[in-house]
Formats: C-alpha cells, sequence, structure tokens
C-alpha cells in the first residue's frame, strides 16, 4: 500500500479502465482462442475478396437512410471529400479486423473510434451510440452473408462466425468504452484548462486541454475525466496503488486500485503544488487553472 508524508492525499480513484487492459480481459471473458482464429481465418479470403464491396455499401447504405443521412450531414448528397476521408477510416479498420488484430494498440484505436463517434474528431459529427452499435451487427451479418454466397460448408461457417461474433462484440465494447468517455466529457458548466508538460505533451497531442465539471466540483473530478479520456497517460504520470476493503457478513475481502502521481510528478491549481495545498478534494472554480508537471520541472 502506498504511504505518505504529504499534508494532504493524492490518491486518484474510480477511473475508468485502461483500453489495453479491458481488451486483453474481455477477448479472455468471451474466450477467443487461437482455435477460434483458425476457423475464423479459412473464412478469410472470402470476405477480402469483398472487402471494397463492403465498404463502398455500408456508405451508400448510410447515405439512402435519412437518419443517417442527416447525422453526417448529407441530406443533399454525400460531401466527395468526406465520404473519401469515411471510406479511408472504414478500409483500414476492416483490414486490421480482418487481421484478426488483437494488438494493445488496436484497442487504443477502438477505443479513440469510439471518441470519434461521439462528436470528438476532426468533424465533430456525433453518431448516437445506437447507430455504431447496430453498424457493427450489420458487419458481422454481411460477414455471415459473403461466406453463404461463397457457398463454404456448414461447417467451416459455423464456428467462423462464433468466432467473428465474439471479436467484433469484444471491439464494440471497446468502442461504447470512447464513446462513454468522451460524452462524460462534454458534460458540465465549467471549463476548466490543463496544461501539459513535458512527456505528456506528444502523448495527448497538445499542450492545453479543457475538461468540463460540474458546480462544486473537486480537483479529482477534473483529473478523473482527464486521465479517463487519455489514458494513454497514466503510464507516465500514475502509479497503480492497491487497497483492500473486508466487508461486514462476508468472508470475502475487496480488492480496488488507486492512482498516486509517480515520484517526481506534481499536480498545481493555480500555481500551488496540491501536495501541501488541499489536495485532490480541493474545490474547483470559474477561471482555475491545473498544471501537470513531470520531474525535473
Amino acid at each position: 500500500m502506498h504511504t505518505s508524508t504529504n499534508s494532504y492525499t493524492l490518491e486518484l480513484h474510480n477511473l475508468a479502465p485502461e483500453p489495453a487492459e479491458e481488451w486483453a480481459r474481455l477477448l479472455n471473458f468471451v474466450g477467443l482462442t487461437e482455435q477460434d482464429k483458425r476457423t475464423m481465418s479459412a473464412t478469410v479470403e472470402t470476405l477480402m475478396d469483398r472487402a471494397s464491396e463492403l465498404v463502398i455499401d455500408t456508405y451508400n447504405y448510410l447515405l439512402s437512410v435519412p437518419e443517417t443521412a442527416a447525422i453526417l450531414g448529407w441530406e443533399m448528397g454525400a460531401d466527395e471529400a468526406h465520404l473519401a476521408e469515411r471510406r479511408r477510416f472504414f478500409t483500414v479498420w476492416l483490414a486490421r479486423t480482418l487481421g484478426m488484430d488483437t494488438s494493445d494498440e488496436f484497442a487504443y484505436y477502438l477505443f479513440r473510434a469510439g471518441k470519434f463517434h461521439a462528436g470528438h474528431g476532426a468533424r465533430k459529427i456525433h453518431t448516437p451510440s445506437a447507430y455504431v452499435t447496430t453498424s457493427m451487427g450489420l458487419v458481422g451479418a454481411t460477414f455471415a452473408r459473403y461466406m453463404q454466397e461463397a457457398n463454404l460448408p456448414g461447417h467451416i461457417m459455423a464456428p467462423a462466425l462464433a468466432g467473428w461474433n465474439k471479436y467484433l462484440s469484444t471491439q464494440l465494447h471497446l468502442m461504447q468504452l470512447g464513446y462513454d468517455i468522451a460524452r462524460e466529457n462534454d458534460t458540465g458548466s465549467m471549463a476548466i484548462p490543463i496544461r501539459l508538460f513535458g512527456r505528456l505533451r506528444p502523448l495527448v497531442g497538445k499542450h492545453e486541454f479543457e475538461i468540463k465539471v460540474h458546480q462544486n466540483s473537486h480537483v479529482a473530478d477534473v483529473l478523473r475525466k482527464f486521465f479517463n479520456y487519455y489514458p494513454q497517460t497514466r503510464v507516465e504520470a500514475l502509479e497503480k496503488v492497491w487497497h483492500s476493503h473486508e466487508k461486514k457478513d462476508s468472508d470475502w475481502v475487496e480488492v480496488f486500485p488507486a492512482y498516486v502521481p509517480r515520484n517526481g510528478w506534481r499536480v498545481l491549481l493555480n500555481g500551488l503544488d496540491l501536495h501541501y495545498n488541499g489536495g485532490l478534494t480541493a474545490p474547483i472554480h470559474k477561471k482555475d487553472k491545473i498544471d501537470i508537471f513531470p520531474p525535473g520541472r
């Protein structure tokens, strides 16, 4: 257990799951095995042969449905540059999917895709989660149709579709995780700027980022949203520590994580180090600013 001689605690609780850890956990939960991958791979050539057709047909379908056409701003027809962007994005995703990518980096890719669907992409287009969820179902259905039309035998199709269903449903969860965190980040009446220094800047891609929080929030609420939105920064700035809690009338001990700044990292509120000025329970007000400094700064 982490111990500190500081006057105020800097423990951060209740962070969302880290994408790569959640990806591995749920792939294990659904039981995606090497045998599943072998059966899936027996259908990859069939699916790859029609990959470009799937990409084109997907956006033709979205254009034909008034609700999704309106979401994309295509009521009067598709913008060609925008359509090309979306086809490229979908093509990259499809190629990685047919390659059965289970890497940590792909987990972050899916998480980021979820944020984009929540309106946090370059074009700020919010796609309601219902369409994201059901679109993944349409992909699975199209996989099944392509296999059937290729006259693949049932003893190949059935186990392959079981594997694809496991894989696609886990992908969907990672996208939903990013989507939910992005939508949560849009809630709140106060926009609190966080300035980043050192190694955090290239990880985030910017030197300052605003977090929205509600009235009567605390520093912990701002940092929780930040580290949920940019989970790739945790490995640099935070250390995971574990606590245990014995529940009454139970033989089990509940173990749960918390996060503390790594050695030398500092969090400042309006220029004051929170180690000595209120900790993470310090209240947040309009026009407050938070700085996160690495060691040596």
